[in-house]
């Protein structure tokens, strides 16, 4: 048992306190941001900035260049998806949970190989396309972007970009030295899961009524 506890606990031997507290913060607040996704709750957005900006410094300082991109993503579209869900408002007063359409599937292929084909080229002007988790990090950053729009949009399907997206990720952050990270992303698979069949009930109580 120890040795399983030491081979965990080994990536942080080698970081400083700072580092770990910034990582456990933005491991807590991603959290916090979810459940507020899952109840439908524009405190996501702000919750969750606080989240990627950290995560920002921490992947571009450990060279993770698809993962700082991600985060960097992420903390622009949080702030559309902040003015959105507050500013954009239907009839009763709030953007509705829909399904995709058609029109937004195309949008939402579009943007996942524009970004794929843009973090390869990222990857290869760094030099670090070497090795199957780069590939597997361009794979993520394509699916996460199109969830990132999706969710911003309030569409049902955008908890299952983040499924995918957050299942890949799991083996990738303990391969990367993130073990807090990548112990949460499999907390972040289970509140996806929830996350789908919550907005799902809601779209189709929208569709009913």
């Amino acid at each position: 048992m120890n040795d399983w506890i030491d081979i965990l606990l080994s990536p942080y031997y080698h970081y400083s306190y700072f580092h770990i507290i910034l990582e456990f913060t933005a491991v807590a607040f991603t959290i916090f941001s979810v459940f507020c996704a899952q109840k439908n709750n524009a405190w996501v957005y702000p919750i969750g900035i606080v989240s990627t900006i950290i995560y920002s410094y921490l992947t571009f300082y450990s060279s993770l260049y698809g993962d700082f991109i991600i985060n960097l993503y992420y903390t622009l579209m949080s702030f559309y998806g902040w003015y959105a869900w507050i500013y954009k408002k239907d009839k009763n007063n709030k953007i509705p949970i829909t399904f995709c359409n058609k029109k937004d599937y195309f949008y939402t292929s579009i943007l996942f190989l524009f970004t794929c084909t843009f973090s390869m080229m990222v990857y290869f002007f760094y030099g670090k396309l070497q090795s199957h988790s780069d590939w597997m990090d361009i794979l993520t950053t394509g699916i996460y972007f199109s969830g990132m729009y999706q969710m911003a949009m309030k569409k049902v399907e955008n908890w299952i970009f983040w499924m995918v997206g957050n299942g890949i990720s799991v083996p990738l952050y303990f391969f990367k030295g993130f073990i807090l990270t990548g112990i949460l992303f499999i907390v972040l698979v289970i509140l996806a899961i929830g996350g789908f069949f919550l907005w799902k009930k809601k779209a189709l109580n929208q569709i009913l009524s």
